[in-house]
């Protein structure tokens, strides 16, 4: 039985049934069930083995720039014992650094396991043929072979070879991403290869019957079934570093190289050029470089991701990782699922044909117009104890239409009850319900395929009057068929006939003859109006989005057209292409091409991975969309994965970083613009904690060089303490600035340092340390007072300058006064208390001894704040010069990047 060239769907009913050595009427019996079941084990899926939560803790620590911080704390506490000054500064990092492990396990703890979600999908019972009889089984109990029993309502229990259909519709949305059930039917697919979505003699595990019966043949269960080949791509499939992850292991690598640079040419100044002890200035290079790391760069970041969180949880967008907040904003290419994603996920009537005449669907229509009669007497939609309407998309978009131009459907059927019916059938492709009429005679009503029925007619209704039908009518159906099926429309046709007496026999042959055309209707799950809106935004954002999809082709490309992604009424084939088509491709074909198209039709998983596997090799960052347990591993694959909410399964959930809560594709743009703002400001607590801490370390270093006794360890670590970290917070409340949404993302090449920060950086730090070198000189030997006083007057002029320039670092490139430069109120209030806490330990008797401070006079503080308030001034002349020689749009054309 064990043979790798058996493809299911390829084979014949008899290869089928004599390679799985069963039979169709008697099942397999009860021993060889127990004998297969130990031989391939049970009819579930594997769980992926759960990490434990200390494995959780332990995975922050990898992080480069959190490797780095512990051996500052370990560098810092033998520094702190060995000059006697205690280990203050190495508790301090390594409680930022256990704070920020911990709140990375609390937010991971939040996810869902995809698998288990996946395992949760199979159905609990099935009926199979075993022993003869129908019996009842778990699914876990089924094994190849079994015969198992479908009907409507059911969930399909493994991969079933069909060998009996009658009139089946199966929904496999979840699987396959088409909005409208499939008709099965019992063909031979020998030699052709097929897509999921064609394999039309096939149902899989965890799809659902929403019509008619059938019986099939279990061909693989478990792990071997397609939902088990998306939970072994889900496994196999390793989750990417976001940007931000990227961008905080390349900044911990920058920051070590200099602060290796500082300590190494600090300790050689002072042992080659000043001649002191080794020892001495060993100590003094450590310490500097333990003074260069920003500490709370880390914690400062997760708070900053959880405003965005929070934020964005209040637009909708739940988000599952922290580094997902800010992934979005740099999103390149959104790859989106059409169906529930894209479209509304209903069909929905948009046009109709009656009286010889093209009509849109908003228009009126008649309550005892033939053709609406037709379309919802021949129809088994059913209505729940909610009212909701129940059954097959296409019916119950007949009867949503009907009923939303007044017809009260339960009324008309009370006066003309059902009394028989002609089952759909997928050969004959109609449906017909004959109905007794008041006057004793019988009305037969009839839906189906155009093609098919207006063989059967002859006669046609036009404006109330009866007519035979001509080949002129005939050719007229015909061409607003084609027309509407050309826009991506299904297209149903509806007639009737009234008989005087019912037949002996009601069948196709008997009551399908010698109908009366009524006219057509053509429907489509139509696109969400707030998409198409979202989708010019996105690309006005340099954002490209690209449509998904297990549709056919045509109806791809006639909604993406219709959402703008591809131009409406251009040629747009060439942008267009089909799962057939990529397997045609190998991945370097694919990722060389990849930027040629915008819509896939007819993929499996494992085209949707290979898309955005494509997308990534051009070094792009993919964003990808889904609700079904098909986009589960693209889903994963992405660089953030966004899962639906409402229509997502919990498989499509668990392997997302973000969920909608309302599966509105706009929800995703509103949620890239936050994400770019919470770039945007990191990148400006980034530019502040650096600029600061260059500043602190110039000061320390020149003053070595000069001799001077500027700055005691425990002003430094004051310093950080107060005046870093709070305006850092702050800035990380900042409203997006002004034309956010306006220019290219980031290119994959960018990070913090990008955009000009780095030089804003190097320029701002040289001119803090600058201004307080100045003011200790100018203290010391103008105004001749003493080294304490001096040195206090360069404490609080670093400190001060710091809270000046945390507006300065409000914009990289803009003016301070180009908008309201106190429109955070956080960023104030921070600065109030920094300012409070800085000058508090200045003026406070009993403190200021602690700290070996001295007060200035009115004299001194008036150098000190203006000396401190220069660097706006400064900053404000630097940032001029650079929009007026075009440096800032340099930057800015450098650093974005559109697809």
């Amino acid at each position: 039985m064990a043979n790798n060239d058996f493809i299911a769907y390829k084979e014949s009913i008899e290869s089928t049934v004599a390679h799985l050595d069963t039979n169709i009427q008697s099942g397999l019996s009860s021993a060889e069930a127990k004998a297969r079941i130990e031989k391939y084990g049970p009819n579930e899926l594997e769980a992926e083995e759960k990490r434990s939560l200390l494995q959780k803790f332990l995975d922050q620590f990898k992080d480069f720039m959190i490797a780095v911080l512990l051996v500052a704390a370990a560098v810092s506490a033998f520094v702190g014992v060995a000059e006697g000054e205690g280990v203050a500064d190495a508790v301090v990092i390594l409680i930022v650094v256990i704070l920020n492990a911990i709140m990375g396990v609390f937010q991971e703890a939040k996810a869902e396991e995809a698998i288990d979600a996946l395992k949760d999908m199979a159905s609990p019972d099935a009926k199979v043929r075993r022993d003869g009889q129908v019996h009842t089984v778990k699914s876990f109990d089924l094994v190849p072979g079994d015969v198992v029993l479908l009907e409507a309502g059911d969930v399909v229990p493994a991969d079933i070879r069909l060998v009996e259909a009658s009139s089946l519709k199966v929904e496999e949305a979840a699987l396959t991403g088409e909005s409208v059930p499939v008709e099965k039917e019992i063909i031979d697919l020998s030699g052709k290869d097929a897509g999921i979505g064609d394999r039309l003699n096939m149902a899989f595990s965890s799809t659902n019957i929403t019509y008619g019966r059938a019986v099939g043949v279990v061909t693989s269960t478990g792990m071997n079934t397609e939902v088990g080949n998306i939970a072994t791509m889900l496994a196999s499939t390793e989750s990417q570093l976001t940007p931000l992850q990227r961008d905080q292991n390349n900044l911990g690598k920058v920051l070590t190289y200099m602060i290796i640079a500082i300590a190494v040419l600090t300790f050689a100044v002072g042992v080659f050029v000043q001649g002191e002890e080794v020892l001495h200035m060993l100590l003094i290079a450590i310490s500097l470089a333990v003074a260069a790391i920003p500490e709370g760069l880390p914690a400062i970041t997760t708070i900053i991701l959880s405003i965005g969180t929070q934020t964005m949880a209040e637009r909708n967008a739940l988000i599952r990782t922290l580094p997902a907040v800010e992934t979005l904003g740099s999103t390149q290419v959104i790859c989106s699922d059409k169906t529930g994603t894209l479209t509304v996920n209903k069909m929905t009537i948009e046009k109709a044909f009656y009286n010889n005449q093209l009509h849109d669907a908003s228009e009126e229509i008649a309550l005892d117009n033939s053709l609406l009669r037709a379309i919802t007497f021949a129809n088994d939609t059913e209505v729940d104890n909610k009212g909701e309407l129940v059954g097959d998309p296409t019916e119950t978009a007949m009867i949503k239409f009907a009923m939303d131009k007044g017809q009260d459907l339960k009324a008309e059927l009370a006066k003309t009850p059902r009394i028989d019916e002609v089952p759909f059938d997928s050969g004959r492709k109609l449906m017909s319900t004959v109905h007794q009429l008041e006057d004793g005679r019988y009305l037969v009503a009839v839906k189906g395929a155009p093609d098919q029925l207006i063989k059967r007619a002859t006669k046609i209704e036009l404006n109330g009057e009866i007519v035979d039908i001509t080949q002129a009518h005939i050719d007229e159906v015909l061409t607003n068929n084609n027309n509407m099926a050309r826009q991506a429309l299904r297209v149903l046709a509806g007639a009737y006939k009234i008989i005087d007496t019912l037949p002996a026999k009601v069948d196709s042959d008997s009551v399908e003859t010698d109908l009366v055309f009524a006219g057509l209707v053509g429907m489509i799950d139509p696109e969400r109006q707030e998409a198409g809106a979202a989708i010019r935004v996105a690309r006005e954002a340099g954002i490209r989005t690209v449509m998904i999809t297990g549709d056919h082709a045509v109806t791809a490309q006639a909604i993406a057209e219709r959402l703008t992604i591809l131009p409406e009424g251009e040629d747009n084939a060439d942008h267009v292409i089909t799962g057939a088509q990529l397997d045609d491709m190998s991945d370097d074909e694919l990722a060389k091409s990849v930027k040629n198209y915008y819509v896939y039709a007819r993929v499996s998983p494992e085209h949707k991975v290979r898309i955005i596997r494509a997308w990534q090799a051009n070094d792009v960052t993919v964003s990808m969309t889904g609700d079904g347990v098909n986009d589960a591993p693209s889903l994963k694959q992405a660089d953030i994965g966004v899962g639906m909410g409402i229509t997502g399964t919990e498989v499509s959930k668990g392997a997302s970083d973000m969920v909608l809560a309302d599966d509105n594709f706009e929800t995703i743009v509103v949620a890239v613009e936050e994400g770019r703002k919470v770039f945007a400001n990191i990148q400006k607590a980034v530019q502040f904690l650096l600029s600061a801490n260059l500043g602190e370390v110039l000061t320390i270093f020149v003053a070595t060089l000069l001799g001077w006794q500027i700055l005691e360890p425990i002003h430094i670590l004051w310093i950080n303490l107060v005046t870093d970290v709070f305006p850092a917070i702050a800035l990380g409340m900042e409203r997006a600035e002004k034309g956010s949404m306006k220019h290219a993302p980031r290119g994959k090449n960018s990070s913090f340092l990008s955009n000009g920060v780095m030089p804003s950086i190097i320029y701002q730090g040289l001119l803090e340390g600058g201004l307080t070198l100045f003011v200790y000189w100018y203290a010391r030997f103008q105004m001749n007072v003493d080294n304490n006083l001096a040195e206090t007057m360069a404490f609080i002029t670093l400190g001060l300058i710091q809270l000046f320039h945390a507006y300065n670092v409000k914009s990289v490139f803009n003016s301070l006064f180009s908008d309201n430069p106190f429109n955070n109120k956080f960023l104030n209030g921070a600065t109030i208390l920094s300012g409070v806490l800085l000058i508090g330990v200045v003026v406070t008797p009993g403190i200021n001894q602690f700290f070996d401070v001295t007060v200035p006079n009115g004299e001194q503080w008036l150098v000190v704040v203006l000396a401190a308030a220069s660097i706006l001034v400064f900053v404000e002349i630097a940032k001029f010069i650079m929009r007026a020689t075009g440096v800032a749009d340099r930057y800015d054309k450098k650093d974005h990047e559109a697809v």
